[in-house]
């Protein structure tokens, strides 16, 4: 496995060769496709969020002609439904567990023993749960803008990086009325995200989604997020996101560093950049301490690479 940041350059264009509905139970049906080569090395590509769901670009990650790659939009997100964005929306169903089952679920279906696991950011932390639960499952993690989304994370992401963007942070602070200001950010907005007034729960969608486009705005070039100015995208988006913030991905406090040992004997590459603050750049070392893998015969850590953000290509 070879993986790498490479500035504008991505596998060409692909189309999906097979997708479907899954019927996970709860009530929910999960999304998937497959493409690449249908007799290619199993991946698994997990998008961030929660709750973006995953695009066409995403597909070029991969070498075509090397991977079968499975890519599938998490409950509640993209063609996934029932979405998170429904008036009368039940997240109870939507936890770190039932994603891993999920994932479970769809690597029965495509008949797959072991597959290479490529997750950004959220995917990241998903990518870890997984593989901590089912280390058999994984030959490979690929992790790009590391996060675990413990507590310490969420405090970082929802106030701390305020001292970088000051400007931003105030504006996202104030958003949330007196009444609600003894709560937590994530807390608090997750309950003007669920209020019986439309207009209420749309502010509360634009000054979180704002505030998510504050925190990655270094990258030289940055521009506002198009997929914002979507009414139904930026709800679910940051209902997810919130609903799981809030709950430390309704896992242990430090669990996936805690356990990171687990991995051991699985190849794992670390990838975050310098730009990317939004998840403090100490969590991949961390991790990198605790897991120690093999790429060749040799025993060395896992790698942590430190560069700006570019798009992350897999090839054999």
């Amino acid at each position: 496995m070879r993986s790498c940041w490479m500035q504008d350059a991505r596998f060409p264009e692909i189309e999906p060769y097979d997708s479907g509905m899954l019927d996970v139970g709860d009530g929910h049906q999960v999304y998937w496709e497959c493409c690449g080569n249908p007799a290619g090395k199993p991946a698994l590509y997990l998008h961030g969020g929660p709750g973006s769901g995953f695009s066409p670009s995403q597909r070029r990650l991969f070498d075509p002609d090397a991977y079968r790659v499975v890519l599938f939009d998490q409950r509640g997100s993209g063609r996934s439904r029932p979405l998170a964005s429904v008036p009368d929306a039940d997240l109870s169903a939507n936890t770190t567990a039932h994603l891993i089952a999920d994932i479970e679920a769809l690597r029965q279906l495509h008949g797959v023993e072991r597959w290479t696991v490529l997750g950004v950011s959220w995917g990241s932390t998903l990518g870890l749960a997984y593989a901590q639960a089912h280390a058999r499952r994984v030959d490979a993690l690929v992790l790009a803008l590391v996060g675990t989304t413990s507590r310490r994370e969420v405090e970082w992401i929802t106030r701390d990086v305020g001292r970088i963007f000051p400007r931003e942070w105030s504006r996202f602070a104030t958003a949330v009325p007196d009444s609600l200001r003894h709560l937590p950010l994530a807390d608090a907005y997750a309950t003007l995200l669920f209020d019986a007034d439309p207009a209420v729960r749309d502010h509360a969608a634009r000054e979180w989604c704002a505030w998510e486009d504050a925190h990655v705005s270094l990258t030289p070039g940055h521009r506002p997020n198009p997929r914002y100015e979507d009414f139904e995208f930026r709800l679910r988006f940051a209902r997810l996101v919130t609903h799981y913030w809030r709950h430390a991905a309704f896992l242990g406090e430090d669990q996936l560093l805690r356990d990171a040992a687990t991995l051991n004997g699985i190849p794992g590459i670390l990838i975050h950049g310098r730009y990317d603050v939004s998840s403090p750049l100490d969590t991949a070392w961390q991790l990198s301490q605790r897991w120690s893998t093999s790429f060749t015969s040799s025993r060395r850590p896992a790698t942590v690479v430190a560069t700006g953000s570019s798009p992350l290509l897999l090839a054999p």
